[in-house]
């Protein structure tokens, strides 16, 4: 089934779960890398349309200002991933949901920053509303699912850097990099369509190694 064809209801939400029920995920050794999760949001638009949420970082903070992203942060002490992107969806982003909106996870993703990335994939009530927290978020946007089945998904490109191919994902008129085109690149792969696609091995530029 293609992207444009789906609607934001009851069967794309059995279908994502199944998915990603029957998908082994793969965690990643911690090892010195801190752990963090991502909350990839599942949520419609005023067309009934699923999209994510992608956010742009606010221009104030210290760490990777205005980059895209997805609602995210640090697993605290005593949460696990699913807690933390939770918490973090409802800290950025305004959006409070319980566990039980949880479809699954990801791979994990190791970043070059020093952390491990657990993608944690939600499921966002129809009537939901967000706010953005300007204190780490400038802007929300819900990007319909549709666009990930462009034939330009994923860019793959090489650097001298790295052995591994950079991965990126043009949307919202420019291109989003690694770790969030890895997390969108295996949501459509492995959520939407079922496939067994692996992204940790995919590099993210050089801007972003620190």
């Amino acid at each position: 089934m293609s992207g444009p064809s789906l609607l934001f209801d009851c069967a794309l939400r059995q279908r994502v779960r199944s998915n990603l029920e029957i998908f082994e995920r793969r965690a990643y050794p911690r090892g010195g890398l801190k752990p963090a999760a991502v909350a990839v949001t599942l949520i419609a638009d005023d067309d009934s349309r699923p999209c994510f949420v992608l956010t742009r970082r606010a221009a104030r903070l210290r760490a990777h200002s205005r980059q895209w992203a997805l609602p995210g942060g640090r697993i605290d002490a005593g949460e696990n991933a699913e807690q933390a992107a939770l918490r973090e969806l409802s800290e950025e982003v305004g959006l409070v949901v319980g566990a039980e909106r949880v479809l699954g996870l990801l791979d994990d993703y190791p970043t070059r920053s020093g952390y491990v990335i657990t993608p944690v994939v939600v499921w966002a009530p129809r009537d939901a509303s967000l706010v953005a927290n300007s204190a780490e978020v400038s802007e929300i946007y819900r990007v319909p699912l549709a666009e990930l089945e462009h034939p330009d998904v994923p860019l793959l490109r090489r650097i001298p850097e790295s052995k591994r191919p950079v991965i990126s994902i043009p949307l919202m008129g420019t291109n989003i990099h690694a770790p969030t085109a890895a997390v969108l690149y295996q949501l459509r792969e492995v959520a939407v369509w079922g496939r067994n696609t692996r992204v940790a091995h995919f590099e993210q530029p050089v801007f972003a190694w620190t």
